[in-house]
């Protein structure tokens, strides 16, 4: 049986919920009906009408006034810091907020070592695709094949891992696995624990039957490149991405590693890592206790992210994560016919909302108005928050990050940037919604 559809968080990765509420399937334009294209066309598709008719989709960029707009409304979600790095055929854009922690000495900049989170997603998921490529796996092959004793691991595939339609447990769900880093937060783990903990529980429905976000995809599929490639995972990830495309400052830690490399951001959230893990709101009294200062944000940075590793283990700055994401989006990494591949593999989240969230393989799709539209992912953990997209019909790549998981009423504080940041990139956008509850994420 296939779980409720839910407007959520994601864990190590926030699939932008307050961009769901910005898209819109047909738009009107000079009296004729647009219907949006999506990748089921083809990459970088424009509107049905033809890019003749197109209104201009960027809006000249005033830098005074976008670090303004980012300022105040990082304030609004009591940020201790925050980047937005920003590029477009204008230029690079670039609003900084606050400090990299508490002192308020230390402005963060886009050469800040922070942790990506689920923003791993989009490099472990092009390693297997560089795999598939050198034919050492394929997307078809069973899990069962690489991983033994997964549940009904010979009918999950590869491409199933990917998509997020596996139908396996999320390991971040458990409860034990926030108390155990609450009690022990410098603990090693391995991707057998984490995955142990995940096959304690029956799968929530078939293989491929519906779509439902689960790091233990993530924490399997670590486990397959490490087979397939026979090299350990942070060995492949500098051999076939951070080296080759220049990230010299993005690298995933040994398992025993809880350090980040200089120059970095603290990382802060209210209350314990539950409130990250799991899909809850805060109670009244931590949010009012939050807002009037009364409740200091807890410093989770030397918390170790072992147990996140091929899900969301990586450390990098706003300005690799820059490059890393317009190289994987234009082509730089994968070869034409595996690039088509990924790029089309999105599939809507919900089937009923077929103009809405997309997920493939290890990205997101979204269209945010009639000519604006981003392949993306996302990125939380006790500690942090990050958003990076790339809009390959415009040349707009988009990273942001913040050091507070949650604002006080609970929501994710790099997607709550999001949408006043589109709305000073692209012009004809609807106006920006209200905030999501926390009783509807």
């Amino acid at each position: 049986m296939s779980p409720p559809r839910k407007a959520r968080r994601t864990r190590f990765g926030v699939l932008a919920p307050c961009c769901a509420l910005l898209i819109a399937s047909c738009w009107v334009t000079s009296g004729t009906a647009v219907t949006t294209a999506l990748p089921d066309a083809s990459p970088g598709a424009t509107n049905a009408t033809g890019s003749a008719s197109r209104r201009p989709a960027l809006k000249p960029i005033d830098p005074a006034a976008f670090r303004s707009a980012v300022a105040g409304a990082a304030r609004k979600l009591f940020v201790p810091g925050a980047v937005v790095l920003l590029r477009t055929p204008q230029g690079t854009f670039e609003a900084k907020v606050g400090a990299t922690d508490l002192s308020g000495h230390t402005p963060p900049d886009a050469g800040t070592h922070f942790r990506i989170a689920s923003n791993t997603k989009t490099m472990t998921s092009a390693l297997i695709m560089l795999l598939a490529q050198d034919g050492r796996l394929h997307l078809g092959d069973p899990v069962s094949a690489y991983v033994p004793d997964v549940p009904g691991g010979k009918h999950i595939t590869i491409a199933d891992l990917l998509k997020m339609r596996s139908g396996l447990y999320d390991y971040t769900s458990t409860p034990e696995l926030a108390a155990t880093l609450d009690a022990d937060p410098a603990k090693a783990w391995t991707p057998h624990e984490v995955l142990a903990m995940a096959f304690r529980h029956p799968p929530e429905f078939p293989p491929d039957a519906s779509f439902e976000y689960c790091n233990t995809n993530y924490a399997l599929l670590g486990l397959v490149a490490e087979k397939a490639g026979g090299r350990p995972l942070a060995q492949q990830f500098q051999d076939r991405l951070f080296g080759p495309l220049g990230l010299r400052r993005t690298s995933l830690p040994a398992a025993d590693d809880s350090s980040l490399p200089d120059r970095f951001s603290h990382g802060y959230m209210y209350g314990g890592s539950s409130y990250a893990l799991v899909d809850k709101p805060y109670p009244p009294e931590l949010q009012a206790a939050a807002r009037t200062g009364k409740l200091p944000p807890v410093d989770y940075t030397r918390q170790n992210p072992s147990y996140a590793t091929a899900a969301g283990g990586v450390i990098s700055t706003a300005d690799d994560l820059s490059t890393w994401i317009r190289a994987l989006v234009s082509g730089k990494v994968l070869n034409p016919t595996y690039q088509r591949e990924w790029l089309h593999s999105p599939q809507p989240e919900d089937p009923e909302a077929p103009e809405g969230q997309r997920y493939g393989y290890g990205i997101g799709y979204q269209r945010f108005g009639p000519n604006a539209a981003m392949y993306y992912h996302g990125g939380e953990l006790p500690g942090f928050n990050s958003f990076i997209g790339h809009d390959p019909d415009n040349d707009v790549t988009l990273v942001i990050w913040t050091n507070l998981t949650l604002s006080p009423d609970g929501r994710t504080t790099a997607n709550a940037l999001l949408p006043t940041v589109l709305d000073e990139i692209y012009a004809g956008l609807p106006p920006s919604p209200a905030p999501p509850s926390t009783a509807t994420r």
